[in-house]
């Protein structure tokens, strides 16, 4: 590494809380049972229905035995349970028709699962839904290097596909912390952001085209790799983002940028958050198109992993660090833009301190500093968490307001951390306990802070099952009645991923 020279809305704790996290346990509360939910009128899972089931598929990709149905019962951090008494692991688009179509028919609610690595509930049931899982639709398809694009089915892990592409000088364009885990099926439908969004832009805008299998198991083939195709409406759009609400995506095509012939990473700590914000916009100007990622962190954020995981920071304290890195073709001419761009950071004042590496081992322990916060927040502690989007003018902001709001309170820490390069950001509220009487000075200021400046409620979680209450706070009254318009056109029945996305009196 080369270092740098210069030194009243408690409301009986709600089903709608989007920050309520549960203790880790062997046996986490049943979601319907810790939210008071009420069943939708769908039917009730029998024999007949598992015998179907097995005439459908074969020996091994249906699923009764309560090992197994734990963890797909149950989140990725353990906040969520429901009560499903099957998976069902198809292998192709063809399965997934005949389970849905059987399921409408049958009037059963079902889940669709991909890696489960999500963090608002939208992947598991909160009943009895019958779990679809993707975990067998894991073939790639095709690969093309020009102009660069994969055509997989959804059940493939994200890290698996990078892989694959490494081979043919591509990669894909999203990053992600739980990319050894989540399907990318998955990712389309949460459309999932991640560390490079600000390089390469959002999954939707690179998703060439799918497969999804309607509610009724009518296959929209929506398939295509061209870049330009403008017939008619965009139904491939739909699917993207709608968790599942709309239909079940089996088949997607990938737009994949050149694989980067050099990457480096610089880990830079300063004063304040507007240093943060004007070392963001010195890295747009001089480092335009090389830069892929700009991440801040405060210090509260870093230090839950210094001190509770034992990772070590290469830097003195700082109240704000940014983790940059760059990558293009050419090492040379992308070290003399970073080398450039840090020395005016200096000069102006801009940065403190800090290093710079392009050796992937010393790359890494810098990024675990940022991707293991979510981990350290959870390690002994009670976590309130919010995934929000702001105007770069009141990213922070939020922050400090709270931490002044909360004084007198259990919370502990109030943190922040995120992608600045688009304005999402990480807010985290830490307490020993759950307490509905801080989760009620939490909820519903936050949202109304938010929608006040123009933000989302919502970056790139989604909505799952946590936020539904709060849609409104992001989408005026007609784009919700709209919504509710298209899922009843997609989905009659509601038989979807029901209590998700939408306020739950549609069910």
């Amino acid at each position: 590494m080369m270092a740098l020279s210069r030194n009243t809305y408690i409301s009986c704790v709600r089903a709608f809380s989007s920050a309520s996290i549960l203790q880790y346990s062997a046996e986490v509360p049943f979601t319907a049972d810790q939210y008071s939910i009420k069943r939708g009128a769908f039917a009730e899972l029998r024999d007949v229905h598992l015998q179907h089931f097995q005439k459908l598929l074969q020996p091994g990709q249906v699923l009764t035995d309560p090992s197994e149905l734990r963890s797909h019962n149950t989140d990725w951090f353990k906040h969520f349970r429901g009560n499903g008494k099957v998976i069902l692991k198809p292998k192709n688009t063809e399965e997934v028709s005949a389970i849905l179509k059987f399921c409408y028919n049958e009037n059963l609610a079902v889940v669709p699962q991909g890696g489960n690595t999500g963090v608002l509930g939208g992947s598991v049931p909160i009943f009895d839904e019958v779990i679809i899982s993707t975990s067998y639709m894991n073939k790639i398809i095709q690969i093309k290097e020009i102009p660069g694009s994969i055509v997989c089915q959804a059940g493939c892990v994200l890290e698996t596909l990078d892989n694959a592409l490494a081979d043919h000088g591509l990669m894909m364009p999203l990053d992600l912390g739980a990319k050894g885990s989540c399907h990318i099926g998955g990712n389309i439908a949460t459309n999932a952001g991640g560390l490079r969004l600000l390089r390469y832009g959002s999954l939707q805008a690179n998703t060439l085209g799918l497969v999804a299998v309607k509610s009724d198991g009518q296959v929209i083939d929506c398939m295509n790799t061209l870049k330009k195709d403008n017939t008619g409406y965009h139904l491939k759009h739909l699917f993207v983002g709608s968790e599942g609400t709309l239909g079940l995506v089996t088949e997607v095509a990938i737009q994949c940028p050149p694989k980067p012939q050099s990457v480096s990473l610089a880990l830079l700590g300063m004063k304040t958050f507007d240093h943060a914000l004007q070392c963001f916009r010195l890295a747009r100007s001089l480092l335009a198109e090389v830069i892929s990622s700009c991440e801040v962190m405060d210090y509260e954020s870093l230090s839950q992993v210094t001190k509770k995981l034992r990772v070590s920071s290469p830097l003195d304290d700082h109240p704000f660090y940014i983790l940059l890195e760059v990558s293009g073709s050419c090492r040379s001419h992308d070290e003399e833009k970073l080398n450039s761009f840090l020395q005016k950071a200096l000069d102006s004042g801009t940065i403190g301190d800090g290093l710079v590496t392009n050796e992937p081992s010393k790359m890494n322990k810098l990024w675990q500093l940022r991707e293991r916060i979510p981990e350290a927040l959870f390690t002994d502690s009670y976590a309130y968490l919010y995934d929000i989007s702001l105007p770069l003018d009141s990213y922070y902001q939020i922050v400090p307001e709270l931490r002044t709001r909360l004084q007198g309170t259990e919370a502990t820490e109030v943190t922040g951390f995120g992608h600045l390069g688009d304005g999402n950001l990480h807010l985290n509220i830490c307490a020993p306990q759950f307490s509905p009487e801080l989760l009620a000075k939490i909820e519903p200021f936050v949202f109304e802070w938010i929608s006040e400046r123009g933000g989302s409620i919502s970056a790139e979680h989604g909505i799952g099952f946590k936020k539904t209450e709060f849609l409104r706070y992001s989408k005026s009254d007609a784009a919700i009645h709209t919504m509710r318009q298209i899922k009843q056109l997609m989905d009659p029945k509601g038989i979807l991923n029901p209590y998700k996305v939408l306020p739950v009196e549609l069910f």
